[in-house]
């Protein structure tokens, strides 16, 4: 039988790569890729471990994040366009010894299964095949490992299947892989534990909005930036972005669209938490989040800082230059370009930045498909019609198009990130 060749220079490369990723989610998706790739395995999940609640009690759970599979990817009639996130489930798994993940987490030692369906009867865990036998795809060697902070906390699990050698043939883990996987563990554990931080700094801002505006919520902001990523990959891909720039770019933009309307908490919560319709004249101030949520980043030290300023301005101006704030200094509030009536000239077309159009698309769809105070959430027939309905009006045509063609990755994603409640 074929053996597996092991590339090292890649592996030890991967460490500065890993590192250069600001996002969670990206980051997440990115260290289960390259796991597969050090060991050569077909498919893989990753799981974060994740407080819930039960019966009103806070209980630590394994939640898988992301899947991913060769095999299945390939026989996706967009093969080459679509995410490997759209493999995702957001199942949730007890970290006791029931469960393979679950017992790995618990000892946090590594599981090194040959066949997952010829496991001894005196194991502890057991293996569930309904997965198996809902997607036709069979899972025999596994590899299972934690994921530990530097502080002995437990991060996440992965496990990957299907160990391919160099003629494609399926085999069994090896003590190497135990060893590679192990080195590569602890490396991408250092740049996970930078991105939680990262991410529960975002979140803390988000938190200070909720407090302000009940729609602002962790799952809407989070369902907003996952459209976003979503929409700006298949934009690239059609424009044949660089790989390496396109992940960049997903990189910043996911963190800039959770923080579209972070202005939001310099409003008044007689207009933003009223529960009916606003006065025209309390539009107007409603309005003024754009300036203030870009304001916050007159002073960018970073490119998420400069593409997250870009997103707070923009995300509400219209294709047909129809949107506001227009075109305006959001610091000083001076005009820079007027209508004819003297006031500011809304931006039109491409004068809006590629992430405010990408932007204002996943808001409206979030918007329009959750429950508001003053009102139910749409069917999803009824939404679908009004976005195509607003192309070329509010929104971008191509990227409109583009929203349509993965509507399975816009459904993924609005399932990782359920209302909560």
């Amino acid at each position: 039988m074929a053996q597996k060749t092991i590339d090292y220079k890649s592996i030890i490369k991967l460490n500065s790569e890993l590192n250069k990723i600001q996002d969670l989610d990206l980051l997440l998706e990115r260290i289960l890729l390259e796991a597969r790739k050090v060991v050569k395995a077909d498919a893989g999940s990753i799981y974060v471990k994740q407080k819930l609640y039960e019966n009103g009690l806070p209980i630590d759970k394994l939640l898988i994040k992301y899947a991913q599979n060769d095999t299945l990817r390939k026989a996706s009639p967009h093969y080459g366009n679509i995410n490997y996130s759209v493999f995702a489930s957001p199942m949730a798994f007890d970290i006791n010894e029931k469960s393979i993940s679950g017992y790995c987490a618990l000892t946090r030692g590594i599981i090194n299964i040959p066949d997952m369906y010829q496991i001894s009867p005196d194991a502890p865990y057991h293996f569930n095949d309904s997965v198996d036998k809902m997607t036709g795809y069979k899972a025999t060697s596994s590899l299972t490992f934690p994921l530990i902070a530097a502080d002995g906390r437990l991060l996440g699990v992965i496990q990957v299947l299907n160990a391919m050698n160099d003629s494609h043939e399926i085999v069994p883990f090896s003590a190497d892989d135990e060893f590679l996987i192990t080195h590569f563990a602890t490396n991408a554990t250092i740049a996970l534990q930078r991105a939680f931080e990262n991410r529960a700094t975002v979140l803390r801002m988000m938190k200070m909005s909720e407090l302000r505006d009940p729609k602002e919520t962790g799952t809407h902001v989070n369902r907003v930036a996952g459209y976003a990523v979503e929409i700006y990959d298949r934009w690239a891909l059609k424009r044949n972005i660089p790989a390496a720039e396109r992940e960049r770019i997903r990189d910043t933009l996911r963190v800039g669209a959770m923080l579209h309307d972070v202005g939001k908490v310099a409003i008044s919560d007689t207009i933003l938490k009223k529960p009916g319709k606003l006065t025209p004249e309390e539009y107007a101030v409603m309005q003024q989040h754009s300036s203030y949520g870009a304001a916050l980043f007159d002073d960018p030290q970073s490119p998420t800082d400069v593409l997250a300023g870009q997103i707070s301005l923009t995300h509400h101006e219209n294709w047909d230059g129809t949107g506001y704030p227009g075109w305006v200094d959001p610091v000083t509030g001076k005009i820079l370009k007027q209508d004819v009536n003297g006031k500011a000239r809304g931006k039109k077309g491409e004068e809006i930045p590629l992430a405010g159009r990408i932007v204002a698309i996943a808001d409206v769809y979030d918007a329009l498909c959750s429950k508001r105070v003053y009102k139910e959430p749409w069917g999803e027939t009824e939404t679908l019609a009004e976005m195509r309905k607003m192309s070329g009006a509010k929104f971008d045509p191509e990227l409109v198009d583009i929203f349509f063609e993965i509507l399975p990755n816009i459904r993924q994603t609005q399932a990782l990130y359920p209302e909560e409640g």
